[in-house]
């Protein structure tokens, strides 16, 4: 294949797309070889921009509301012909990538960029041909990538002048207006998750990695959490194997990755703490929204002036403790990770199968320097306690019990034991009064240690202790955690103030599982308010 073809650039390398970022003023050089760049106002997703067509074939199977918004199939139409319009007075960027990297369970995938660097960014994150499967018998989907274009919300139907469009019957994905890279990789995640329950395959907003014991078994564990509660970085640990970073999914015999590369948060970033993410920021990596010294091209991951939700984006290959193959075993471990505000939760619980599903149906935990764009186009600064069923609500376009089913089933056919833990805060609120707060937040090693208690087994068959409102039993012991943190009531000064503000936290348990229509047993296997 020609590598141009009049305006379109096929397939480049990521250093032929880096050279083209850089000529073109899209990018900047750092000091560790990444490029870096600036998305403007938009710093997160913007939930409010995101549709999905409203067409037969799907019409029937999905959760309409706030989260799946309809857009009309001739507005579709007409929008997808501007910007084909708009994309051909500038230089194409054409990659073929897949989505997934297992068995039947992927796509095949045009993107067409406006940009090189967004461009390279599909290159990092999505998979490349040579790492799936034979695609003959595979429908194509097509996405367009418009990052400079402009919305006009009264001709062409959207709320602001961006949007991120899912057409099903078309196979068409459409993002335009939208320079944060992250709208990409989750437009084609919420794909997957209408797509692969069809196929009894659980699509999960979560990371894996792999344990490989001194006889050479391995142990799956899958870590789900909300932006912000350590996905990337936990699963990023110097004695596992990395599957995956976020999106995943759960087939009868395995674990695969969707992805091909990962997106982690940078904020605070340090080689102490996450050394594996700190080593992969580096030729071939994209710095998003980091504020970078203009002599020294030193990215400051303390400094937040542009953004809570800075980003870095790499491929696998620059993690050396990875899966090669993309895919490992069924999962023995589950953790759900929340990232508590309040400083209620304890942090690690051992959890039921209906409790499971409790707080999987919940996926609480806080909002701290949101992923996600406010009304007004801007990220929230601002802690806050929320519910996002599946710890993933925003790429969800069927009901979450689908969802919710699926994975408890693949917990029961494959005996896997699940676990709550909390990566927010001990002792007291997070939330900052008078410039402080009243807790403090568990460091990562505390998160770290009991992370691999549950990866080694330790905590599958242990002496708890019941916590009556929460409704949660807890380990006494957990190697290399000071037993005092274990339970949170005794980690506040006031324990009357813990009292308060756990009732207070399982009144939003239960208003939130309300919601749901789920069995009495998975009810009673949550908080009591």
């Amino acid at each position: 294949m020609s590598r141009t073809e009049g305006a379109d650039c096929i397939d480049l390398t990521a250093a032929e797309l880096i050279e083209r970022a850089l000529q073109a003023g899209e990018v900047a050089l750092t000091d560790s070889g990444a490029i870096y760049t600036v998305t403007g106002t938009r710093t997160g997703r913007a939930p409010g921009d995101r549709y999905i067509v409203r067409e037969p074939s799907s019409e029937t199977l999905i959760d309409w509301g706030a989260v799946n918004q309809p857009f009309e199939a001739d507005a579709f139409q007409a929008l997808w012909g501007r910007v084909i319009i708009h994309l051909a007075a500038t230089d194409n960027y054409i990659s073929h990538l897949h989505i997934g990297a297992c068995d039947d369970n992927y796509l095949p995938l045009i993107v067409t960029t406006e940009t090189a660097w967004h461009s390279l960014f599909a290159r990092n994150m999505f998979v490349h041909p040579s790492h799936s499967y034979n695609c003959k018998n595979k429908r194509r989907w097509r996405v367009l990538h418009a990052a400079n274009f402009v919305c006009q919300p009264s001709r062409d139907g959207t709320n602001t002048d961006g949007c991120v469009i899912i057409n099903f019957a078309q196979r068409k994905v459409l993002i335009a207006g939208m320079r944060y890279a992250g709208e990409l990789k989750k437009a084609m995640f919420s794909v997957q998750n209408f797509l692969l329950p069809e196929r009894d395959v659980l699509p999960m907003h979560c990371a894996a990695n792999v344990g490989i014991d001194a006889d050479g078994n391995s142990d799956t564990c899958l870590l789900f959490g909300l932006s912000g509660t350590g996905k990337t970085t936990l699963s990023a640990d110097p004695k596992r194997y990395l599957i995956g970073d976020d999106e995943h999914g759960w087939a009868r015999d395995r674990v695969f990755n969707f992805e091909g590369g990962c997106y982690a948060k940078t904020i605070d970033l340090s080689p102490r703490n996450e050394p594996l993410i700190w080593k992969a920021i580096r030729f071939g990596a994209i710095v998003e929204n980091v504020m970078v010294d203009s002599d020294t091209r030193r990215a400051d991951y303390t400094d937040s002036t542009y953004s809570e939700n800075g980003r870095c984006s790499y491929p696998l290959k620059h993690i050396d403790e990875r899966v090669e193959a993309n895919f490992s075993g069924e999962a023995e471990h589950v953790i759900f990770l929340s990232c508590d505000v309040s400083g209620v939760l304890p942090p690690v619980s051992i959890l039921s199968k209906e409790a499971a599903a409790y707080h999987f149906l919940s996926g609480y935990t806080a909002k701290i320097g949101s992923t996600e764009l406010a009304a007004d186009g801007r990220v929230s600064d601002t802690i806050c306690a929320v519910f996002s069923a599946c710890f993933g609500a925003p790429f969800m376009p069927r009901p979450a019990h689908i969802y919710a089913d699926l994975l408890m089933r693949r917990i029961d056919s494959f005996g896997s034991k699940v676990f709550l833990v909390n990566t927010g805060w001990t002792g007291g609120s997070g939330v900052v009064e008078d410039g402080q707060s009243k807790g403090r937040r568990f460091a990562i090693p505390v998160t770290r240690a009991i992370v691999s208690a549950i990866q080694s087994g330790e905590l599958d068959d242990v002496e708890t202790r019941h916590l009556d409102v929460l409704n949660l039993h807890i380990p006494l012991r957990v190697t290399g955690v000071d037993s005092d943190l274990l339970n949170p009531r005794d980690a506040w000064a006031d324990t009357n103030d813990y009292d308060v503000a756990a009732k207070s936290l399982a009144k939003l348990f239960v208003d939130n599982i309300d919601k749901f229509s789920v069995a009495a047993a998975i009810k009673m296997a949550g908080p009591k308010a």
